[in-house]
């Protein structure tokens, strides 16, 4: 069998051959470029990351807790991480008595209302009030006409005077024919008739005088008066109108406000209590307030207690009086009950504003915080009763505590900067509404600026949370880096990933 014979390349085949290996060369070399690229990229934006959560966790919260750490009091990005000092206010934990107060929505009543109306016809010639006045009981108020009045009285009392004459004559008359019977000079039945004609004529003179004090009485009313004492409504007739006792408005309202009524519903399970309490005269006191509850409006007593409870409700219906000095109380004024049916002595208080799920934030000497588990009891105005492990004289936080966590070193802003920053913002003319949760520090800085500096203030902060939420909320190649921060690498061109494709291929 003669030998296999080697085939010779050419060298046309062998400069194709050498030419294929350098092709296969070039591309694995792009593939290894390529991977280094990726792979340096990859380890330039992991580096980038690492140092930008370093210097989130080294600057430490900020106002309640920076944007990236936990949420929850304790993390290591929460409320009053690491060693800052949260500023808060603090109120004063004190002893005394605690008013167990029943609120109730009520209105007033005037004591008494009279509607002042004419006793006779005729045309009012006279007004002598204003409206809206204070009148006494009789004071003067109206005139109506007279003269048809005062005509009818005169004619009256010249009939009395004629009858009284008559009555004069036949009465000396009858002495006479008395003197004459004695002697025996007339009949006896002439003296009995002279005495019946006497008595006629005492009986027309009496019934002359009912009609002089009817007519006299009849003018009287033609000068109009206030039945009671009060305060007068509006006019309800004019000069030149003729008035009717059957007028349904009558010339004027008198409602008496001094002392004036409030009538209002309490639950029937304080009914045993009240009672008793009436029963024995003891003090029962009431405040009223303003529709929005921030304006005391009086002080009184409750004097009365109805005798049915309303089925459909469930409760039954008091009356308490108030002097009303000062005329701030008007009829049918709507107004919000507080009454006071018990008090607690020597109860342990704090803020309202100082509990929060039962619990508060005790300060303590070295101005660290710490919780206190406390028994919520009753409110009075801006203090609430508590138990638990509190002293009169301790610190507690009243404005801050979302910011705080167990052991949080904290200062203590001046109170009254805080207290009167909302009400300055308010009163600032046009100034946009400050965006909710501020710091105290800046609310005590806001304080001392002028409305037109608080304006600028407010706005420019809510452009620059605006600014901040657009930002976080952008995509993260596109958005702007921080300052300071390195800027990113270019992703790898398509030209460079081109080689490696077709080797795939």
């Amino acid at each position: 069998m003669p030998a296999r014979s080697t085939p010779t390349r050419s060298p046309a085949s062998r400069m194709h051959f050498s030419h294929g290996r350098a092709r296969t060369g070039l591309i694995w070399g792009v593939v290894v470029v390529a991977i280094a690229a990726g792979g340096g990229y990859w380890w330039y934006q992991s580096k980038q990351a690492g140092d930008t959560a370093a210097q989130t966790q080294a600057a430490g919260p900020k106002g309640a807790g920076g944007r990236g750490g936990a949420r929850g009091p304790g993390g290591p990005g929460g409320p009053g991480g690491g060693s800052q000092v949260q500023p808060v206010s603090a109120g004063v934990v004190d002893q005394r008595d605690m008013r167990v107060l029943v609120s109730a929505i009520g209105t007033m009543n005037a004591r008494a209302t009279a509607v002042v109306r004419a006793k006779v016809s005729g045309e009012l010639i006279k007004l002598h009030f204003k409206e809206g006045d204070e009148v006494k009981a009789g004071q003067l108020l109206a005139e109506i006409d007279p003269r048809s009045f005062q005509a009818t009285l005169n004619q009256v009392q010249g009939t009395l005077q004629r009858d009284q004459a008559l009555l004069k004559n036949a009465q000396l008359d009858l002495q006479r024919y008395k003197d004459l019977q004695a002697q025996d000079s007339i009949a006896n039945q002439q003296v009995d008739t002279q005495a019946a004609l006497v008595r006629q004529y005492e009986g027309t003179v009496a019934s002359d005088k009912a009609q002089v004090d009817a007519a006299k009485l009849q003018l009287s009313y033609t000068r109009v008066t206030a039945p009671i004492a009060g305060r007068l409504g509006l006019r309800l007739a004019d000069l030149g109108n003729v008035v009717n006792p059957g007028d349904t408005a009558g010339i004027v309202t008198i409602s008496q406000v001094r002392p004036i009524d409030a009538l209002f519903s309490l639950p029937e399970a304080h009914v045993s209590t009240l009672s008793k309490r009436l029963a024995e005269r003891q003090d029962l006191p009431v405040e009223l307030w303003d529709r929005d509850q921030k304006v005391l409006l009086a002080k009184g007593r409750m004097n009365a207690l109805d005798n049915t409870i309303d089925t459909t409700t469930g409760t039954v219906k008091a009356k308490a009086a108030f002097d009303n000095a000062e005329n701030k109380l008007f009829a049918n004024q709507f107004v919000n009950v507080k009454l006071q049916v018990n008090l607690l002595e020597n109860a342990i208080t704090v803020p309202a504003t100082a509990v929060q799920n039962n619990y508060v934030y005790l300060v303590k000497p070295d101005n660290t915080v710490t919780q206190r588990k406390i028994t919520v009891g009753v409110t009075d105005g801006d203090r609430v009763s508590v138990r638990g492990d509190l002293q009169p004289g301790d610190q507690v936080v009243t404005d801050g505590i979302d910011r705080l966590r167990e052991g949080a070193q904290v200062s203590i802003i001046a109170a009254d900067k805080v207290s009167n920053v909302d009400q300055a913002v308010q009163n600032a003319a046009g100034a946009p509404r400050a965006p909710r949760n501020l710091p105290p520090e800046i609310r005590a800085k806001m304080a001392s600026m002028t409305p037109e500096e608080r304006k600028a203030f407010i706005e420019k902060m809510r452009e620059e949370r605006a600014a901040k939420r657009s930002a976080d909320g952008a995509p993260g190649p596109t958005s702007t880096p921080a300052s300071g921060a390195a800027p990113q690498a270019p992703a790898p061109t398509p030209t460079a990933s081109a080689p490696a494709a077709a080797a795939s291929r």
